[in-house]
């Protein structure tokens, strides 16, 4: 069955009402503002009366370097936090949001695979609670109010070649990229450069995930720096005065967004930067919050381990104020593969030679995390086509210090490097 066979599906059959989602991890129908039956946001209340609540573990899931077949972070996120579910741990696991450039590209959508999904898969790949539509109407607000003071003045004196804020959309428009605004006459704005970028690549995106809350993001906002003078001096949100106008439109977007997984585990969906341009990370607030619901919360980072983890760690780990407690780097045999040099086409074909030369990738990313002090475990996130040698090759190419490996029913699937149990 195709993944979204098998959560439609586990959707009409199985999906627990969110009131009762909410009810498991300790949340009245009062902390929780539904977005029909299987979704909801958690009210600001709930949210502060959480921050003084005592932290559980924190597990980080990155990978080694992407590559087009894809690695399955996402996957193993959602089947760890299962897993552990299963065994009667308190788990939340806490993701980012999908956009729909990456939903209706090459891609894909971003809530697992298999059985081991978030629903309602749909609603969270299109439009969800609204997130993305928020952080659209606030940066394309900002960037008329900027064409706006052009037209009514310039008092601020802001070089038009030298703006900084582009327009959004959440979907890719490669003829949108670049273009020529302010045609039309002198009613239709002052004529200049601009483009569009993807509403998750933008810095709005970015600064509401690092926020800790709607006051925090208010002035996180405040400081961004839109364009510089004719003089070359910075041009922030503070000084065009529309800080509270931009931090209004996503007061609702700053709340994170509770759903579930195939097997009922709490799932918080909340924020979706782009980790090759921004952190790469779900929203401070989330994770935060995923940690005060649970015993063990469970999180990625986004691309690779030398990226989207590294970034994690650097950037949003200092505002949490928490250094995950274990990292899990995700692998598949076809990846070590295509980055030992074997072609896309070829990848399902058994190659002892490539993986061991595609392992380097790999070790590198371990060693990577470890410089973090990080006990780190490698999950290979298995296919029916594997080949048994290759799997056993990458056990059997594993760093001896401080490694065992941990099973699953299937057989060996996941090795330790460093640290303790």
């Amino acid at each position: 069955m195709e993944d979204i066979e098998i959560a439609q599906e586990n959707e009409a059959n199985k999906i627990q009402t969110i009131t009762a989602v909410a009810g498991d991890i300790g949340l009245d129908p009062t902390d929780i503002e539904q977005y029909g039956p299987y979704k909801a946001k958690i009210t600001t209340s709930a949210l502060e009366r959480l921050r003084q609540r005592p932290q559980g573990k924190l597990v980080l899931v990155t990978a080694i370097n992407p590559t087009p077949a894809g690695e399955g972070k996402s996957t193993v996120a959602v089947g760890l936090a299962d897993a552990m579910h299963r065994k009667g741990q308190k788990a939340v696991l806490a993701l980012r949001e999908p956009s729909l450039g990456p939903v209706m590209g090459m891609k894909g959508g971003a809530t697992g695979g298999g059985y081991a999904q978030v629903v309602p898969m749909a609603d969270i790949n299109l439009h969800f609670t609204g997130d993305m539509h928020a952080l659209t109407s606030a940066v394309n607000t900002l960037a008329a109010l900027i064409d706006n003071h052009l037209q009514q003045g310039n008092a601020l004196h802001i070089d038009p070649r030298r703006i900084q804020w582009k327009r959004v959309l959440d979907i890719n428009d490669r003829a949108l990229r670049h273009v020529t605004v302010g045609l039309g006459g002198p009613t239709s704005g002052v004529p200049r450069e601009d483009g569009f970028d993807i509403t998750v690549a933008s810095e709005l995106m970015a600064v509401l995930c690092l926020a800790e809350d709607l006051g925090d993001l208010k002035e996180r906002i405040a400081r961004i720096v839109i364009a510089y003078t004719y003089g070359r001096e910075p041009v922030t949100v503070e000084m065009l005065g529309v800080t509270g106008a931009i931090t209004m439109l996503l007061k609702d977007a700053i709340k994170p967004n509770l759903v579930q997984t195939l097997e009922h585990t709490p799932v918080l969906i909340h924020g979706g930067p782009f980790a090759n341009i921004a952190h790469g990370c779900n929203s401070v607030v989330a994770t935060r919050t995923a940690l005060a619901l649970g015993d063990i919360a469970i999180t990625e980072a986004g691309f690779g381990a030398d990226l989207g983890a590294e970034k994690f760690l650097d950037i949003k780990a200092p505002v949490l104020g928490k250094t995950p407690d274990a990292a899990v780097v995700v692998a598949t045999l076809r990846a070590l593969k295509y980055n030992g040099g074997v072609a896309l086409k070829d990848l399902q074909t058994s190659n002892l030679d490539a993986i061991r030369t595609g392992f380097a990738n790999l070790e590198r990313h371990i060693h990577n995390l470890q410089r973090y002090g990080l006990p780190v475990v490698v999950a290979i996130n298995a296919f029916a086509t594997d080949d048994p040698a290759e799997t056993q090759l990458v056990q059997d190419c594993a760093p001896t210090r401080g490694s065992r490996p941990s099973r699953r029913p299937s057989g060996p699937m996941v090795r330790r490097w460093g640290g303790t149990s």
